[in-house]
């Protein structure tokens, strides 16, 4: 069995890897179109981190209605069974094959066994990883009380687990913000949120956490040492000017816990093992309107292809995924054609998808390089104009264009500029 001869075998029309909010949404409309599918979760549970988030804020865009992260995942997850779609938890996913453009094959173990699947179409919806100390150049003693942001959030809303008492948290992300205000509720102590850039990372209705529980925002600083005996003592704070180069200020800030909260990293190993091309600026693949990658057959969304602000983002890219598989299934294929190429202009970092069809409404997923106050985000090719009070790096910019405005061009060129 093409080097697999004892593995038990499954055929489906479409794998989907990842039982997260894009996994899920991309099962259920694959199901609803018609498809035979396969959901692959290495968790014990359906709803990827969802379950841990208990804060509301999710859904008003994709349910029409405010939700906390277990409501979003718990309405996906009884869609899911109502509709009888097989799914399999605590299912580790070991490798990708790509015989053919329409014979794929996935390897996994599950608490039962080892089993293999073929399928048509698989669509990657495995998530991300979060950054950790080392990446950013945290240096000391190796001691306990350092936690990654979801760690943090697992052992509290998961286990019921306070981390610590006195708490220092690197990044000031939306989820890093959120992080604090948690912490706070729970009668911690947040002693500071130090941020590397001279402006916060997170959304402005965020950032007000910090005043509304009077927790000191260092921004223009790092950490860059931890000590302690054991467990974390204290932590070495430096001043950075403009160019992120190191000022010589620096103090001390006494804490029992760091927690790490610096984005996050598309997980896409398996992904680069059968050849999917990457786009450096997203970390995730390059993706035509289908969210097909650039191997045929292959489908990504949710932070796998780019890392979204919103969970209704990543339900609706799981959506768009399994649209793109029942295309590519029902045709032999995403027909070739002349595509257009999306590029990246003045004070844009990245953009998503990179290759229109023309054929279809499209949304454009992009974020800025820089803050600006009072510009246009345009497309010079075909005239399109959108004034916008002000762009940060860490807020996405969803952008729809209708099939008629991309239909013809050669190229679209996105730029945020002043008018």
């Amino acid at each position: 069995m093409m080097g697999f001869p004892n593995v038990p075998t499954l055929s489906y029309d479409v794998v989907v890897i990842g039982g997260g909010p894009a996994g899920m949404a991309a099962a259920i409309k694959a199901k609803e179109l018609g498809l035979k599918v396969l959901l692959l979760d290495e968790n014990d549970y359906l709803g990827g981190i969802l379950p841990q988030c208990i804060h509301p804020g999710f859904g008003i865009h994709y349910f029409g209605e405010e939700l906390t992260g277990p409501e979003f995942a718990s309405r996906l997850a009884k869609k899911l069974v109502e509709l009888g779609v097989e799914y399999r938890t605590s299912a580790r996913i070991l490798e990708i094959r790509n015989y053919s453009d329409l014979e794929k094959f996935v390897l996994f173990t599950s608490p039962s066994g080892l089993y293999g699947v073929w399928a048509r179409a698989v669509i990657y919806a495995a998530g991300a990883r979060e950054r950790h100390a080392f990446e950013i150049g945290i240096v000391g003693d190796r001691v306990s009380g350092i936690y990654t942001a979801g760690e943090a959030q697992t052992l509290m809303d998961i286990y019921g687990v306070l981390p610590g008492k006195e708490i220092v948290i690197v990044g000031s992300g939306d989820v890093g913000l959120i992080m604090a205000r948690r912490f706070a509720l729970e009668g911690a102590k947040v002693k500071a949120v130090i941020e590397l850039m001279h402006y916060p990372g997170g959304l402005a209705r965020n950032v007000m956490i910090l005043r509304d529980f009077g927790i000191p925002l260092y921004l223009g600083h790092k950490v860059v040492e931890v000590r302690g005996k054991g467990r974390v003592k204290k932590v070495k704070v430096v001043r950075i000017d403009e160019n992120l180069r190191e000022t010589g200020e620096e103090f001390w800030i006494e804490a029992d816990t760091l927690v790490i909260s610096v984005g996050l990293v598309p997980a896409v190993k398996k992904l680069k093992k059968i050849g999917v091309e990457i786009d450096p600026a997203t970390g995730g693949p390059v993706v035509n309107d289908r969210l097909e990658t650039s191997v045929p057959g292959v489908f990504v969304a949710g932070n796998s292809l780019l890392i979204n602000d919103l969970v209704d983002y990543v339900a609706e890219q799981g959506e768009m995924a399994a649209e793109g598989a029942k295309e590519f299934i029902e045709n032999g294929g995403i027909e070739s054609r002349r595509w257009t190429r999306v590029e990246k202009g003045e004070n844009i970092r990245l953009v998503v998808p990179h290759y229109l069809s023309g054929e279809r409404d499209v949304y454009l997923y992009l974020r800025v390089s820089k803050p600006m106050e009072d510009v246009e985000l345009r497309i010079p090719e075909i005239g399109k104009r959108l004034k916008l009070p002000v762009v940060k790096p860490a807020e996405m910019i969803r952008l729809k264009l209708k099939e008629e405005e991309i239909r013809g061009a050669g190229k679209l060129t996105v730029e945020v500029v002043r008018p």
